[in-house]
């Protein structure tokens, strides 16, 4: 490999991330997620930096990691007693160099302006990594729709969408959903949006198949995940047939990654929420899946009540005091978080390799902490990033894009087959950047430098904006 000189001027890749890295924290105070986020993606960037310094003679990791534009609201609304409550709402908008802004919206109590800003900058990346014209984005507010009414979440999404329509648009800002945000939710933000503006766009994707939507989408982050997964194991000349599988989370891309695995042949073993773990060791099969489905998206009720009915699962409560979450001391092949950020501690990760996991694929964002990320290299197990293994949601909606435009639906079949073909890509771009950048098998950097270097080339083409 011929070695790199540092033009005059320019500081060594080290130096110059280091000096922004101080600068992020000391511009965004507060924000350890964001400050997470940045700090992994730009631990990658060492190896294109002493490639190409024009990239730090445009300032490009100043540029990257401020967003575009930030907007903070205030979300009135009346509850069922006729009482006044008030949110706060957020977008932010990341980076429009390669497309529209695109990326959920998150109704939760945790959301912040940090949680957000580290989900959009994180989105930038993945978004370019889906092959299709997406920037980044992402938006939410700390209402939580748990507890709360039919008509009570309406009338928070209507406050909520009268502030944020000024805002979005179909070639301007695409907006979906994220935790908290389900089919029922973007009805009612869809709805009003359509009712201010007299239009009907495709302004959110997410929507239902009677008003827009896509075949495959709720289905697409869990499905995607075990396409990613499979890639993997196909590059080792292994697969999914047969593996133990451990899958945190019982929302929406846990319940379509059991469903996918049961396709591959691989045996689900667990599923988790707020209150604790259930862990069943004669696996979850499709109609345990179906009573989990009927559990939490019809019913909303808590995955204890998974044991009541399966006498011989067991669920393990969530104890604050414990340093590891049970679940991942589960004996298994391959794991799935799939639940939120910085799920898999330094000590989780420690269970899993122990007790013999060779596959990570990552399906909620960021779920594994930089210790934790650090301890599945160093182990040199199949890691599979958030950024690479969840853009299935992201691409489907890409794809929901693509049909609102041409005002056509897809069959499941041909959406399904291009999901399928978009995660083989990803992988594929993920294994041979890694390769070229001298790290094989690191897909964590082949994802980060893979999806970097298609923003940063658009934004040098764009000029200074």
């Amino acid at each position: 490999m011929t070695s790199v000189m540092t033009p005059p001027g320019v500081k060594a890749p080290g130096d110059y991330i280091e000096s922004v890295m101080i600068s992020v924290k000391a511009k965004n105070p507060a924000e350890p997620e964001f400050h997470q986020a940045v700090a992994e993606v730009f631990d990658s960037l060492r190896l294109v930096l002493a490639k190409h310094p024009e990239y730090q003679s445009a300032r490009l990791l100043e540029r990257i990691v401020e967003p575009e534009r930030v907007l903070m609201f205030r979300v009135p609304w009346f509850d069922d007693l006729g009482n006044i409550q008030v949110n706060r709402g957020f977008r932010i908008e990341m980076n429009s160099a390669i497309g529209p802004y695109k990326g959920g919206l998150r109704f939760h109590p945790s959301v912040n302006l940090g949680i957000l800003k580290f989900l959009a900058f994180e989105q930038v990346f993945k978004n370019s990594l889906t092959t299709l014209p997406m920037g980044g984005g992402k938006g939410g507010s700390d209402f939580d729709p748990k507890g709360k009414s039919d008509n009570e979440v309406m009338r928070f999404c209507q406050s909520f969408m009268t502030e944020l329509q000024r805002h979005i648009g179909p070639d301007t800002d695409v907006p979906a959903g994220d935790i908290g945000v389900g089919g029922r939710e973007i009805g009612f933000l869809f709805g009003q949006y359509k009712r201010l503006r007299n239009e009907f766009t495709g302004v959110l994707t997410g929507k239902g198949l009677a008003w827009g939507g896509s075949l495959i989408r709720p289905e697409a982050t869990g499905y995607g995940c075990v396409y990613f997964a499979n890639e993997m194991l196909k590059s080792k000349k292994d697969s999914l047939e047969g593996k133990l599988c451990l899958v945190s989370g019982s929302g929406n891309v846990s319940q379509y990654t059991i469903e996918k695995l049961l396709d591959f042949g691989a045996k689900p073993l667990t599923v988790s929420d707020s209150n604790g773990v259930i862990y069943d060791p004669e696996g979850i099969n499709r109609e345990k899946l179906a009573f989990i489905i009927e559990l939490k998206n019809v019913k909303r009720g808590r995955i204890r009540d998974y044991a009541d009915h399966y006498k011989k699962a067991i669920f393990m409560p969530t104890d604050i005091k414990l340093e590891h979450n049970p679940l991942w001391n589960v004996k298994a092949d391959c794991a799935f978080p799939s639940a939120t950020q910085n799920e898999i501690t330094a000590k989780d990760a420690a269970n899993l390799i122990k007790n013999g996991v060779k596959l990570v694929a990552e399906g909620a964002n960021m779920p594994s902490t930089l210790d934790a990320t650090k301890m599945f290299l160093d182990a040199k197990i199949l890691y599979g990033p958030a950024k690479a293994a969840n853009a299935g949601g992201v691409a489907t909606s890409g794809l929901e894009m693509a049909q609102n435009s041409a005002r056509l639906s897809w069959t499941r079949q041909e959406v399904d087959d291009r999901l399928h073909k978009i995660m083989i890509a990803i992988h594929q771009n993920c294994y041979e950047t890694a390769e070229k950048y001298g790290t094989p098998g690191n897909l964590v950097n082949g994802a980060n430098i893979g999806g970097f270097l298609k923003v940063a080339n658009a934004m040098l083409d764009q000029g200074l904006v």
